[in-house]
């Protein structure tokens, strides 16, 4: 329960930030921010439980991102996310990522 409260809360904070971040399709910068609360700002998570993303490969990530988007594949935080997301932002999180080293 103390976990998916915690999921809940991020979530929320976040949302906003990424709402802002989808009304500015070409500020790369604001998209990616939305991403770094939990990936790390290197791609690093701060924590066990969200993956590493740095250095990812860029095909690797477009297909998880759109299997989050497309429910084949569900998360209390990406799956919202990522339905929020157009063809044109996640190839940006994805090349962003890929190209980040470890």
């Amino acid at each position: 329960m103390k976990k998916l409260l915690l999921n809940l809360t991020i979530f929320i904070l976040f949302f906003n930030s990424f709402t802002y971040a989808q009304s500015n399709l070409d500020d790369d910068v604001n998209l990616i921010s939305s991403c770094v609360a939990c990936h790390g700002q290197n791609g690093i998570s701060p924590n066990e439980e969200w993956p590493n993303l740095a250095g990812q490969k860029k095909q690797y990530l477009i297909i998880q991102l759109n299997n989050f988007k497309q429910s084949q594949r569900v998360n209390v935080l990406m799956s919202p996310i990522s339905k929020m997301l157009n063809e044109k932002q996640i190839e940006a999180i994805a090349n962003y990522y890929s190209n980040l080293g470890l």
